[in-house]
């Protein structure tokens, strides 16, 4: 079951956890979940932990392989990796003995509708380059200022 929204099973909710906090995905990021959410990256080792995970996709990396890829002390690194999971941008599970990292595509999903979500003021067309990029589906019908000129 579900801790967040009772739901069955967990792999029914598509929640997410927010600063420690389980959001369901019915319930929109507000101004402060998206602080707290960007705090976790304004911080340059944060910044590139985030930035390797994200290279890395659907892969996921052992805490300490992190660590010596970007030449942070192991017990620095893992203070780091609990900010960045706490803020939702990534997640994190035990194998054996190690924690293993990896993006949470819908946390970044979710602060990045945040940022364009009023996005230009009504005409989604402008915005169609960044909204792609967040579900490509749903946006289909817009056209971007460079596909209107080719048409």
């Amino acid at each position: 079951m579900c801790q967040g929204c009772h739901s069955r099973s967990s792999t029914d909710c598509e929640g997410i956890v927010l600063n420690s906090q389980y959001v369901h995905n019915s319930r929109r990021m507000d101004e402060e979940d998206a602080v707290a959410t960007l705090s976790a990256l304004a911080q340059a080792s944060r910044l590139r932990a985030f930035r390797l995970l994200v290279e890395r996709g659907e892969t996921t990396v052992p805490a300490g392989e992190i660590a010596r890829e970007l030449g942070i002390p192991h017990n620095t690194m893992s203070v780091h990796l609990a900010v960045l999971t706490r803020s939702g941008l990534i997640d994190s599970h035990r194998e054996g003995r190690s924690i293993r990292y990896g993006i949470n595509v819908d946390g970044i999903k979710s602060v990045l509708r945040y940022l364009v979500d009023d996005c230009c003021g009504g005409h989604p067309e402008l915005c169609s380059p960044i909204t792609e990029l967040l579900d490509p589906a749903a946006y289909a019908g817009a056209k971007s200022p460079d596909r209107m000129q080719r048409s």
